[in-house]
């Protein structure tokens, strides 16, 4: 019930934003004291910096500032997303414009991304690649300049491995087995593709597990150990060892493809030009 009540909603705001007291946006200085409250919404407490001389409010500086919806349509939308609600849904729960979630949703998308702190993987590592079907829903000018109509019916990929231009672009997943993930959309699987990516988030050395597919042929040329199942033979898993534990294999990346399936679902077709925010 606190999500929906506006008063809450900035008392919310406060105690996350200010944990250790209420400090300037603009020079964080404490010398802060209360400057009445606005006047279009009450709940919202203005203040006044002794340091710096201005002016500031509970949402100065926040992804919340200078929008028409009230706070509390922005938490419940934020709320929302996290029950994985399609932006549709949303927008028939708070009564609004589906535009209006739109433009919301993608502002919550890119700041988690821009905080987003930079991931390591090292010890035991899975790559693999899945492919999702992704066209340019919402775009239009995309589309005529694939040089078609646009289709009236849900968006069928082509058979087999694809690329960012036949609309089935390729995800390329790396997870430390017990720890983090990193998941990238690419145009395309090749070495030259993947290299950067790798070099970039896997500690050299580490031992990386892989199937069979030939992108994956120049991994210990590139620094690290190397192993692989072979998928076309029937093999999951393997006991290299003799201790009984099947540990050559890429199960946990499978795993996490399942759940992204199963995520994305809900929004019944994402475009190539939003599905990078999604991931």
């Amino acid at each position: 019930t606190a999500i929906i009540d506006n008063a809450k909603c900035f008392q919310w705001v406060r105690e996350l934003r200010w944990p250790d007291g209420v400090h300037c946006p603009h020079c964080s200085s404490d010398m802060i004291v209360k400057n009445g409250r606005d006047k279009t919404q009450s709940e919202r407490q203005q203040y006044y910096c002794k340091k710096c001389s201005r002016y500031f409010d509970d949402l100065t500086g926040t992804i919340f500032e200078g929008h028409h919806q009230p706070l509390q349509i922005w938490i419940l939308c934020l709320y929302f997303m996290g029950l994985n609600l399609s932006n549709q849904q949303i927008a028939q729960e708070l009564d609004v414009h589906v535009d209006d979630v739109h433009r919301m949703a993608r502002q919550f998308r890119d700041g988690v991304i821009t905080l987003k702190p930079e991931v390591g993987l090292k010890g035991n590592v899975e790559c693999d690649e899945v492919y999702v079907v992704a066209g340019h829903k919402g775009h239009p000018d995309a589309v005529k300049k694939k040089g078609r109509k646009g289709r009236r019916n849900r968006l069928k990929g082509a058979r087999g491995r694809g690329t960012l231009s036949k609309e089935k672009p390729p995800i390329f997943g790396m997870i430390q087995r017990g720890g983090e993930v990193v998941i990238q959309m690419l145009e395309n699987v090749k070495q030259q593709t993947i290299f950067p990516l790798i070099q970039t988030t896997i500690s050299p050395g580490t031992m990386v597990y892989t199937d069979e597919y030939d992108i994956y042929n120049r991994l210990q040329e590139w620094g690290y150990e190397h192993k692989t199942v072979c998928h076309s033979k029937g093999e999951y898993a393997r006991d290299e060892d003799g201790d009984g534990f099947h540990e050559v294999h890429v199960n946990t990346m499978e795993g996490f493809w399942s759940l992204l399936r199963s995520w994305l679902r809900p929004h019944r077709g994402i475009s190539q030009e939003a599905l990078p925010a999604y991931l």
